[in-house]
């Protein structure tokens, strides 16, 4: 298990639900100062300076439960609220998402240059916020400083401590089944065609050697695929092309097909609402007031999913008193413990005031 997989996994996975929440937030024409507000508050908190300095110190993934509080608890850092069902699904599709874009990776090397691919997007949200983007920038240094230094086999360990945390999560995705990437049973289907890894040949070609190193016989042989050449390698700078696409933002990319008069462009974008499903906007009371997301079509069609939920998809969120648990539930008042919400608002989720931590937010459920 290696122990500096936790700040990826961290990353990537808030990436994907910062591309959730900004489709859902677009598509269901929430105003723009209100979309804002949740966008810059969420990543805020996410990239709070003393909650990052405990998660990039070397250490054990922490465990599922843990990390789905977490990610609950920064999906409320705004104005916006999820119901149980909802930030499940949300949860669901942030997880499954990342779980294949390391599967599909060419090289656990590559596994950085997707997390560069969310922070790259990361960065586009709060490019009008220069406070905000000074902390995203300060996190991509210390990406750059933590993991291009690694070997091969360092990112190599890093993979396979991901694929052992997502290895029993087999949750079906409406948008992976409708492309044939992932089977009924949840698991993915691996390609066996495309380029090859940076570094490597098609495969295809055996050679032998003498004791003396020199090149004696060739043998080919058909690969079973449709492999091409290798790509050109991405760049592992803070500014560049990454060259990989795995960790950019899918939903745009379906947002931009509507733009063409195709029908079957539309469906698609009908299937990817069908998949996210509504947003109901309570009316506000006030300026700040809150606004809950739905993230199914209708509130019977959350009520039934909250109920229907399969016990070993069901993640109980870590509930903790502050001043009571802290001892019993230390896993998780480490991570929390300095992980302030910075937005610049109280929270709705309680009457704690401006600065209040995580702890407190949650004492107040």
């Amino acid at each position: 298990m290696s122990s500096r997989t936790l700040p990826l996994l961290f990353i990537n996975l808030g990436g994907e639900m910062l591309y959730i929440l900004d489709q859902r937030l677009s598509a269901q024409n929430i105003p723009a100062d209100k979309a804002k507000k949740v966008m810059n508050d969420i990543i805020t908190t996410m990239f709070n300076k003393k909650f990052l300095e405990e998660l990039f110190k070397p250490q054990e993934l922490y465990s599922k439960k843990t990390l789905r509080t977490v990610f609950d608890r920064l999906a409320h850092a705004s104005i916006m609220r999820l119901n149980q069902a909802s930030m499940d699904k949300l949860y669901d599709l942030m997880t499954m998402a990342f779980k294949y874009q390391v599967l599909l990776c060419p090289r656990a090397k590559d596994i950085l240059l997707v997390s560069f691919n969310h922070m790259d997007a990361i960065k586009d949200f709060v490019k009008d916020t220069p406070s905000i983007l000074s902390q995203v920038d300060e996190t991509y240094r210390q990406l750059i400083e933590m993991y291009t230094p690694l070997s091969s086999g360092e990112f190599q360990l890093i993979r396979q401590t991901l694929l052992i945390f997502f290895q029993d999560m087999h949750i079906r995705v409406s948008i992976f089944l409708k492309d044939k990437v992932q089977n009924s049973n949840g698991r993915f289907v691996l390609p066996i065609s495309g380029p090859v890894p940076h570094g490597t040949h098609i495969p295809g070609l055996i050679r032998m050697f003498s004791c003396n190193g020199e090149e004696v016989k060739r043998l080919q042989f058909r690969n079973g695929g449709n492999y091409t050449g290798v790509l050109r390698e991405g760049s592992f700078e803070m500014f560049g092309e990454r060259v990989i696409k795995l960790g950019t933002n899918m939903y745009v990319l379906l947002h931009t097909i509507n733009t063409a008069p195709n029908p079957l462009a539309k469906e698609e974008l009908n299937m990817l609402a069908r998949l996210m499903g509504g947003m109901e906007v309570q009316k506000p009371g006030n300026a700040d007031s809150g606004f809950r997301v739905n993230l199914f079509a209708t509130d019977e069609e959350e009520e039934e999913a909250l109920i229907s939920r399969p016990d070993e998809f069901s993640y109980d969120v870590i509930k903790i008193q502050a001043t009571k648990n802290h001892q019993a539930n230390a896993e998780l008042v480490k991570i929390m413990g300095d992980f302030t919400e910075e937005a610049g608002e109280p929270c709705p989720l309680s009457a704690s005031s401006k600065g209040d931590d995580l702890l407190a937010m949650m004492d107040g459920l």
